[in-house]
């Protein structure tokens, strides 16, 4: 049977035993579920939507015809589920079986609601769900497994690592612990198809990136603020293999698409996306590199764009795949080889702790090294926006693949947007400390909000310069050629704003005086356009139809930057209670700016507030002070609250107390992130190989086989000479 997935599908698939070919549906909610029984009884077979348009069924269908469906259960679904329904209405209690069909039927209904879909918001798989495997006795992938051992002491001779050093960092342990468990049997499709990934006599490389917490800067970073910003503990890991095109390992419908077309072995890209049934993706994605060409050059990033957007279950593939196409339009890389990658990350996604820009920074870092491309932190950082702006399509600035690449542990990554400029690593005073705490609101910058804001933006900074313009024209007719010196320092000031870069480059009180009263509380992007024909923005498209808000989007760039300035400065300041006092107010005021942007939310808000009312309780204050401020974090409208407190034990017992507080009100159950780690250019790179079996050793010990050096040979030729004494 060959078709879409879905409740009646599924069943008479199972039913009849009768293998189903099918293709995903997009944003299907129970999807996951049933697809998972299907792999779970042998009775399905998932075909990428590319191969389907294109009629490549031949490699699915052969694979369906040699599966054995083993569905023995009870086919009177329909009875039990109104049974469940029945019982329910009358109030049966299941409080003694978690897993009762009562509690199932709650945790669906819940689901649902939480996964609907609304414009500009994009909703995930909830974390009550995500963790509900623990409770069956699973783990995610990727995940630590806590079985009594250090993290240290976990097996990892599996492998020996060629160049590179793991710096004690636990994930990455037990990353390559799970590299190293992929030829187990598996019954996940994920780590099936990660298993049949790479040739493990050759090397591998891997990379680590981490994700960051935004304490202040923000959206400012487009308009050219300093930001200060926190590697975070979680981390994206990258493993990565190149090999010539007729020593890769394709899976089966890679090799038929290949032999249709009827041509010598070509250079393919295969990736694998560990914890993808988390958020409903492709768990695989492949193409061919040529794909990535139009006769003798790269294709455009508009066409790239369009061709990751053909199946929303394998977009995400963009922020991987994307790299390899930025290297060969900026940097003229030529990719001749098959490339393997599997991606795993602990950064979770929608919580604004830049989950997109550590995956693509862990990737671009493993192809770069794979290949020999030697990049500084920075201008990969650069590389890697350009794949989330012009090929994911995500209007981004460029603060968080900074922070990703060339943050480092317990540190702030200060940064002056223009267009990416490192002044200095902030040391976080020992008596300070910073927390995030997840709001459950699903973040996008992506999403609608933070582009109009963006726009918004960028349309105050035209009207400023227009302005200036106007002002500066005034200035010179009404004095003629005669200026005091007074005149003439005001004469250069309007000169420099008419040709205003970088919004935070005008200083707040020019602002207020000058250009404040000019700009609009909003306008219609129409009016705009006839006004000023464009905005200069290449990463955002004005919407004739739409209102925009001009006013506020333009003042908190240019106040931001200022309070990130003083923040900077009081890190450095005496310790005191004043100190942390102001550290707090400043979050205060950026957290109520997002707000008047019209880039808060009810629950971020929330957060806030519980920070506030443990400031100013009585328990606080006979500590000497726990909590001192907290804000909304990276492009708004949900995602995490960026806390500032003092570092003591009660002021962690206060992030758990507004943790519970917030479960207690919302039903949802903040994760807190807390800890640091080093950024992508500090860690560096892996370089590993499988180490031979003890069944291997000893076969080659019986068959006396040498392998001496081949004289003359280059590093790269790769041959060597056997010779058998046996």
């Amino acid at each position: 049977m060959l078709g879409k997935i879905g409740y009646g599908t599924v069943s008479e698939a199972l039913a009849y035993k009768c293998p189903f070919v099918f293709v995903r549906r997009d944003y299907f909610n129970e999807e996951p579920f049933l697809r998972n029984m299907l792999e779970f009884y042998q009775g399905g077979v998932e075909m990428i939507r590319r191969d389907l348009l294109t009629g490549h069924w031949r490699p699915y269908l052969e694979r369906a015809i040699s599966l054995k469906p083993c569905y023995e259960a009870g086919i009177n679904g329909g009875e039990v589920a109104a049974h469940i329904l029945q019982e329910t209405a009358f109030g049966k209690s299941y409080a003694s079986d978690k897993l009762s069909g009562a509690r199932r039927l709650r945790d669906a209904i819940v689901l649902g609601y939480q996964l609907q879909r609304a414009p500009g918001r994009d909703i995930t798989i909830p974390e009550w769900y995500a963790t509900a495997e623990n409770q069956l006795g699973r783990t995610t992938p990727g995940s630590p497994v806590d079985d009594g051992r250090s993290a240290f002491s976990l097996d990892i001779e599996n492998f020996d690592i060629l160049h590179g050093d793991i710096q004690g960092l636990p994930d990455t342990v037990a990353f390559l612990q799970n590299l190293s468990e992929l030829q187990d049997k598996h019954t996940r499709r994920e780590r099936k198809a990660a298993a049949n990934l790479f040739n493990w006599e050759e090397e591998i490389f891997v990379t680590r990136a981490p994700g960051r917490l935004d304490v202040i800067g923000g959206i400012a970073d487009y308009s050219g603020s300093l930001v200060l910003q926190m590697p975070i503990k979680e981390a994206c890991h990258v493993a990565l293999q190149r090999n010539h095109p007729s020593k890769h390992r394709l899976w089966k419908h890679a090799e038929a698409r290949q032999n249709d077309k009827g041509r010598n072995p070509t250079a393919v890209l295969q990736i694998v996306s560990f914890g993808s049934e988390l958020s409903n993706r492709g768990p695989t994605f492949d193409m061919d590199l040529s794909d990535f060409m139009d006769e003798d050059k790269p294709i455009s990033y508009e066409k790239a764009k369009k061709y990751f957007a053909q199946d929303p279950s394998q977009k995400w593939a963009a922020y991987v795949a994307g790299a390899i196409l930025v290297l060969m339009t900026e940097l003229g890389v030529q990719f001749e080889d098959s490339i393997s990658m599997l991606v795993s990350s602990a950064v979770p996604e929608g919580k604004g702790v830049s989950s997109s820009a550590s995956v693509e920074v862990a990737s671009m870092y493993a192809i770069a090294a794979a290949h020999g491309l030697n990049i500084s932190p920075r201008h990969l950082a650069i590389l890697c926006q350009k794949v989330e702006n012009h090929i994911v399509g995500a209007p981004c600035g460029v603060m968080d693949q900074m922070a990703s690449a060339c943050g480092e542990a317990n540190k702030l990554l200060a940064m002056i947007c223009q267009p990416a400029e490192i002044v200095g690593l902030v040391d976080i005073p020992s008596h300070i400390r910073f927390w995030g705490i997840d709001s459950g609101i699903r973040h996008s910058v992506g999403g609608a909000d933070y582009g109009s804001v963006r726009i918004g933006a960028f349309m105050g900074m035209k009207m400023i310069k227009a302005k200036a313009s106007e002002e500066l024209s005034e200035t010179c007719a009404a004095n003629g050629l005669s200026y005091d010196e007074v005149e003439q320092d005001d004469i250069e000031l309007l000169k420099q704003e008419t040709s205003l870069d970088y919004l935070c480059n005008l200083p707040p009180h020019r602002f207020v005086t000058l250009y404040a009263k000019t700009i609009p509380e909003s306008i219609v992007g129409e009016t705009f356009l006839e006004q000023y024909q464009n905005h200069n923005d290449p990463v955002t498209t004005i919407d004739p139809k739409r209102t925009y808000g001009v006013r506020a989007p333009t003042m908190h760039p240019i106040f931001e930057n200022f309070r990130v300035v003083n923040l900077k400065a009081l890190l450095t300041s005496a310790a005191s209670t004043y100190q942390l006092t102001a550290l707090g107010e400043l979050l205060y005021q950026c957290h109520y700016s997002y707000s008047t942007c019209g880039l808060g939310s009810d629950g971020t808000d929330r957060l806030v507030n519980l920070v506030q009312e443990l400031q100013h309780s009585a328990a606080s204050k006979a500590e000497g002070g726990t909590l001192y401020g907290a804000k909304i974090t990276g492009g708004g409208s949900g995602g995490t609250v960026c806390v500032v407190g003092r570092n003591c034990l009660k002021s962690s017992e206060h992030i758990f107390e507004v943790q519970q507080r917030y479960k207690n009100a919302t039903g949802y159950l903040p994760f807190i992130f807390e800890g640091s780690s080093p950024g992508a250019g500090k860690f560096g790179y892996l370089k590993i190989r499988r180490r031979a079996t003890p069944e291997k050793a000893n076969s080659s010990e019986d068959d006396g086989a040498l392998t001496p050096e081949k004289p003359n040979a280059s590093e790269d030729d790769g041959a060597v000479v056997v010779e058998n004494k046996s």
